[in-house]
C-alpha cells in the first residue's frame, strides 16, 4: 500500500480518471470531404469541491484551469497505430480549442460537484491519409488558484 496526502480543492470522480472514448469507424472519404469526424463528448467529473483551504493563512480557492497534454503536432494530439494523416482535437462545449500543454481559460470554482464537458474529434493533419486502427493517449491536470 502507498499513497499521498495533497492539498486540492476538488477530487476527481473515479470514472473520470482513466477514460476510453470510442470514436468508431471513419471513412477516408469522410475525412477527405469534411476534414474531421463527428465530435464525441466526454466529461471530467469533479467531486467534493470546497473553496475554503485547510490552512487558514492561505486565500480560498476561486478558480481553476485544466491543461491537456500529450504527444502532439501543432494543435493536434498525435495518434499511434496503422492509420495515418489524422490527429486528435479537443475543445470545450463552448468552442474553446485545446492547445496541447497550454492551460485553458480560467473557470470559477464552486462548492460541490461539477461536470467539465468536452468534445473530441479526429481531424486531418498535413500527412497522406492511410487506413488502419489508431489510438491516442492524452493526459490532463487541474490547477487551482
Amino acid at each position: 500500500m502507498n499513497g499521498s496526502i495533497i492539498e486540492t480543492a476538488c477530487s476527481i470522480d473515479i470514472n473520470s480518471k482513466d477514460q476510453t472514448i470510442e470514436m468508431g469507424s471513419l471513412s477516408i472519404s469522410q475525412i477527405t470531404r469534411d476534414g474531421q469526424s463527428n465530435a464525441r463528448t466526454f466529461s471530467i467529473k469533479l467531486i467534493n469541491c470546497v473553496l475554503e483551504r485547510p490552512e487558514s493563512k492561505k486565500p480560498n480557492w476561486q478558480y481553476f484551469t485544466i491543461t491537456f497534454d500529450g504527444v502532439h503536432n501543432g494543435s493536434l494530439f498525435t495518434t499511434n497505430g496503422q492509420a495515418e494523416g489524422i490527429g486528435i482535437e479537443i475543445s470545450s462545449t463552448s468552442g474553446e480549442v485545446v492547445y496541447p500543454g497550454k492551460a485553458m481559460s480560467s473557470q470559477e470554482l464552486t462548492d460541490g460537484t461539477r461536470n467539465l464537458n468536452y468534445k473530441l474529434r479526429i481531424k486531418r493533419n498535413n500527412k497522406s491519409l492511410k487506413s488502419g486502427n489508431y489510438f491516442g493517449l492524452i493526459k490532463y491536470k487541474l490547477d487551482y488558484e
